[in-house]
């Protein structure tokens, strides 16, 4: 499972270096870089990628599903994969840092959500968490309800 928080900095190149307790946790030496929601990136493994792929992309009428082509143009055609290079560090193609504001030389959070990461812009991460807090103490309420529903 890939959990944690890590500020890191974009390099000159467009590299971001994963954390070894990330890359440890991951199988295998490349990762899909897409766009994900809330104008940040998702890193993926190829296998989860393909998952989400044929799920927007198999479905009985697909092509003419206005929906489903939002998510095949948003998410699966600017996909690329990004292979890691010998100190573990991947380039994030040029089109997709600037689609999710990421600057190079500038601070960015990598988080590690169960499957798959995010990489956010520091300071949009931190405007994102300020404007969701409600949603979050709200989520969080739901929770308790259905856990006490369980028991």
């Amino acid at each position: 499972m890939l959990t944690g928080e890590f500020y890191n900095t974009i390099d000159d190149k467009g590299r971001i270096l994963i954390p070894s307790r990330l890359r440890t946790a991951l199988e295998g030496d490349a990762l899909y870089v897409t766009r994900g929601l809330e104008n940040c990136l998702w890193l993926m493994l190829p296998a989860d990628f393909e998952k989400l792929k044929n799920t927007i992309m198999n479905g009985p009428g697909s092509m003419f599903d206005r929906k489903l082509r939002i998510l095949q143009r948003g998410m699966i055609a600017p996909a690329q994969l990004c292979e890691f290079d010998k100190v573990g560090r991947i380039n994030i193609p040029s089109s997709l840092r600037e689609s999710a504001g990421l600057g190079m030389r500038e601070e960015s959070v990598l988080l590690g959500t169960g499957n798959y990461l995010e990489l956010w812009n520091k300071n949009e991460y931190e405007r994102y968490l300020q404007a969701s807090m409600g949603e979050f103490l709200d989520a969080a309420q739901s929770l308790s309800e259905m856990i006490r529903e369980e028991q």
